[in-house]
C-alpha cells in the first residue's frame, strides 16, 4: 500500500511537470513576440518587471498556441488582481473605480506601458507624471508649489500627489462629509511635517505640527472636531504651497488678511501679526512668548511649592492635634470648657452664600470645559468633550461660566465699594476700613499670623487664633482679583479676537493664550488642592466645612479658630447681632451638602486627571 502511494505521487509530479514544461515551451515569450513585436520588443519585455513571468502569466487563456494563431482562442481582459491583490483591493474602493460613460479607469489607464514597465524605485516624479496627465487644474497649482519643485529636483522627501491622496486607495474629496474633508486638510500634512528629522534635513520648521497642536485650532483637531477650526490646507492651500515670502503664497503679507478673513471676517493688518506657529520655548525667534512662558511657569512652580508645603505641614500638625484631643477626651476631660458650645452664630449672610454658589458653579463649568482643551491629547479629555456634545457646546458652556464669573466679580466690587465708602464720615476712616479687622485686605497682622502658624507647625508655639479673616482666606480673595485680570482679561481677548485685533498686534493673542492657559491651570490646581485642603481637607474640618453653604458657625468652633474676633465682638457688645435663632433645615442641608460633596469629588477627580496628564502626557507648566 505504501509503495502504491509513493509511485502514485511520483507519477503525478512527473505528469504535472511535463504539462507545465510543455505549456511554457508552447507559449514562451519568444513564441509570442514572433508575432507581437509591434507591442513590445523582446529586450524591453525581458527588462520589465513582468519579463520573468512570461506572457501566459497574465494571458492565462492561451493554453493552445495553434488555436490562438488560427484565431480560435483569443485572450480576454487581463486580471491584474490575480497577482496584485492588495493594490486591486485598494483600487476597487477608490474613486478611480466607477462607472462613467466617458471615463473608464483601470490598471492600464495609469500603467500604460504595461509590457515594458520597470520598477519605479519610489521615484515620485514618475507617479506625478501619471497624475497630472488627467488632473490638469490641480496640476497647474501644484506645479509651482515648493513640493513640486522639490520632487522635480529629485528630493524624494518632498510631497507628491501620492503622499496626500494615496497610490491606489484614492478617496473622492468631493464625496467626503464635512468632518472627513476637514481631517483630509490636515492629516496628510502631518504625516511628513511630524517627522522632525526629515524637516531638519530639508530646512523646514521642525515644530510645525507641535505648535499647531498647541494652538486652539490644533487642540480642537486633536479632540476630534477638525470641522470647527482651520486645518493646514485652509491656510497654506492644498496644492499651491509656497513659502510666506513668495508673493504667490497664500500667506504672503499681501494675501494673509484674505486667508485669515475666510474664518475671521474682520481680520485686520494688526490681527494677522498673530504667530501661527509661535514656539514659546524658542527664546531666539519668539522672545516675548518665551519670557511670558518663563514668568507663568515661575509663578506656577512658586505658588504651588509654597502652598503645598504649607498644606503638608498643616496636615501633619493637624493629625497630632486631633490625636491630643482624643487622648484628652478618653481621659474624661476636654481641652476647652465652653458654656453652651453648640450655640450657633452667623458668619456669612445669604448674599455671601449666593455668591459662593455662583463661584462654585462657574468654576466647575470653566474647569470641566477648559481642562479638556488644555490636555487635548488625553483620552479623558476626548471623553469629556463628547459628554458635552462637542467642542462647540463646551465652548458655549465655558462662556456661560465666564459670564457667571463676571457677575459675581461685579457683586464683589459693589460690596467692596460699599464696605469702603458707604457713610464714610472722615477720610481717615477709609484706611481704618481698608486695613481693619473686618477687611479682606492684607495688613501687618497677617505677618504675625503667618509666623505664629509656622511656629505651631514646627511645635515651637501654640496654635494661633484669628480675627474675622485668616491670611489664607485673604490670599484667596486677592487671587480672585488677580485671576479676573489675568484669566478674565486674556479670556476676553480670545473670546473677541477681531475686536481686540483691530488695535492690538496679533501676537498678543499668543501671549493671552499662554497666560489664560497657565493661569487657569494655577487656579484649578490651587482651588482643587490648596483651597480644598484649607477649607475642607485639613484634619479638624474633614470631610467638609459646611459654613460656606449655611453661613453658620458653632460657638466652640468660633472661639477656638477665631478667638480674636469673638473677643472683639464681646468688647464691642455686638455678639447678640450674630446669634442664629433658627438653624438651617434638614432638607436644605441635604441638598446643599450633596451639592458640596459633588463639587469636591469633581475637583478631586480633575486633579487626578491633571496629575496623570503631566506624568504621562509630556505636558509642561
Amino acid at each position: 500500500m505504501r509503495k502504491f502511494l509513493f509511485y502514485s505521487v511520483v507519477l503525478y509530479v512527473f505528469l504535472w511537470s511535463s504539462l507545465v514544461v510543455a505549456a511554457e515551451s508552447a507559449v514562451s515569450p519568444d513564441t509570442c513576440l514572433e508575432c507581437h513585436d509591434d507591442v513590445v520588443t523582446a529586450e524591453d519585455f525581458t527588462a520589465s518587471v513582468h519579463g520573468a513571468n512570461g506572457c501566459v502569466a497574465c494571458h492565462i487563456e492561451l493554453t493552445d498556441i495553434d488555436a490562438h494563431m488560427e484565431g480560435e482562442l483569443m485572450p480576454g481582459p487581463v486580471d491584474c488582481a490575480r497577482c496584485h491583490k492588495q493594490e486591486f483591493k485598494e483600487y476597487f474602493d477608490s474613486v478611480h473605480n466607477f462607472d462613467h460613460p466617458n471615463i473608464n479607469l483601470n490598471c492600464t489607464s495609469c500603467h500604460k506601458d504595461i509590457h515594458e514597465i520597470t520598477a519605479w524605485q519610489k521615484d515620485k516624479r514618475r507617479a506625478n507624471d501619471i497624475c497630472v496627465s488627467c488632473h490638469t487644474t490641480p496640476a497647474q497649482e501644484y506645479h509651482i508649489s515648493i513640493h513640486s519643485q522639490g520632487v522635480a529636483a529629485g528630493n524624494m522627501d518632498a510631497a507628491a500627489c501620492i503622499d496626500c491622496h494615496g497610490l491606489h486607495g484614492i478617496e473622492s474629496v468631493g464625496e467626503m462629509d464635512v468632518r472627513e474633508r476637514a481631517l483630509f486638510r490636515t492629516e496628510p500634512c502631518m504625516t511628513c511635517h511630524a517627522d522632525e528629522e526629515m524637516m531638519e534635513r530639508n530646512e523646514v520648521l521642525p515644530v510645525a505640527v507641535d505648535t499647531y497642536l498647541e494652538s486652539y485650532h490644533g487642540k480642537n483637531f486633536h479632540l476630534g472636531y477638525p470641522e470647527k477650526v482651520a486645518g493646514c490646507a485652509d491656510c497654506h492651500t492644498a496644492h499651491q504651497v509656497l513659502p510666506s515670502d513668495d508673493p504667490a503664497s497664500s500667506l504672503s503679507p499681501d494675501k494673509l488678511i484674505v486667508a485669515c478673513a475666510k474664518c475671521h471676517e474682520n481680520a485686520s493688518a494688526q490681527f494677522v501679526k498673530f504667530y501661527a506657529h509661535g514656539d514659546m520655548t524658542d527664546s531666539e525667534n519668539y522672545p516675548i512668548l518665551f519670557y511670558t512662558y518663563i514668568a507663568m511657569s515661575t509663578l506656577l512652580v512658586g505658588t504651588f511649592g509654597v502652598f503645598w508645603f504649607h498644606s503638608l505641614l498643616w496636615m501633619f500638625r493637624g493629625f497630632i492635634e486631633n490625636n491630643e484631643k482624643k487622648k484628652a477626651l478618653a481621659a474624661g476631660g476636654h481641652l476647652h470648657h465652653i458654656e453652651n458650645p453648640h450655640k450657633i452664630y452667623r458668619r456669612f449672610t445669604k448674599v455671601h452664600i449666593f455668591m459662593h454658589l455662583l463661584v462654585i458653579i462657574s468654576f466647575l463649568l470653566l474647569s470641566l470645559t477648559g481642562l479638556p482643551l488644555k490636555f487635548s491629547d488625553q483620552a479623558w479629555a476626548k471623553v469629556l468633550m463628547e459628554f458635552f456634545g462637542g467642542s462647540a457646546n463646551a465652548g458655549a458652556l465655558h462662556r456661560l461660566g465666564a459670564g457667571i464669573t463676571f457677575v459675581y466679580f461685579a457683586m464683589a466690587l459693589a460690596m467692596s465699594a460699599k464696605f469702603l465708602f458707604y457713610k464714610l464720615q472722615y477720610p481717615a476712616e477709609f484706611f481704618h476700613r481698608l486695613f481693619g479687622p473686618e477687611s479682606l485686605c492684607p495688613n501687618l497682622r497677617d505677618i504675625n499670623d503667618v509666623t505664629a502658624m509656622v511656629r505651631w507647625f514646627l511645635f515651637l508655639g501654640p496654635k494661633p487664633t484669628f480675627d474675622r479673616w485668616t491670611y489664607w482666606e485673604k490670599f484667596d480673595f486677592i487671587a480672585v482679583f488677580w485671576g479676573m485680570f489675568a484669566i478674565g482679561g486674556s479670556g476676553l481677548m480670545l473670546w473677541f479676537p477681531e475686536f481686540f485685533g483691530a488695535a492690538l498686534p496679533g501676537w498678543v493673542f499668543n501671549v493671552a493664550t499662554i497666560i489664560h492657559s497657565d493661569e487657569a491651570l494655577l487656579a484649578t490646581g490651587f482651588i482643587f488642592t490648596v483651597h480644598f485642603f484649607n477649607t475642607h481637607g485639613r484634619p479638624e474640618k474633614f470631610p467638609m466645612d459646611f459654613v460656606v453653604f449655611n453661613g453658620e458657625l458653632a460657638k466652640e468652633e468660633f472661639i477656638e479658630e477665631r478667638g480674636d474676633q469673638w473677643k472683639r465682638y464681646e468688647e464691642e457688645g455686638t455678639l447678640e447681632q450674630y446669634e442664629v435663632d433658627k438653624p438651617s433645615g434638614a432638607l436644605y442641608d441635604f441638598i446643599l451638602k450633596g451639592f458640596g460633596f459633588t463639587a469636591v469629588l469633581i475637583g478631586v477627580a480633575l486633579t487626578v486627571l491633571m496629575i496623570y496628564a503631566f506624568l504621562y502626557g509630556g505636558h509642561h507648566f
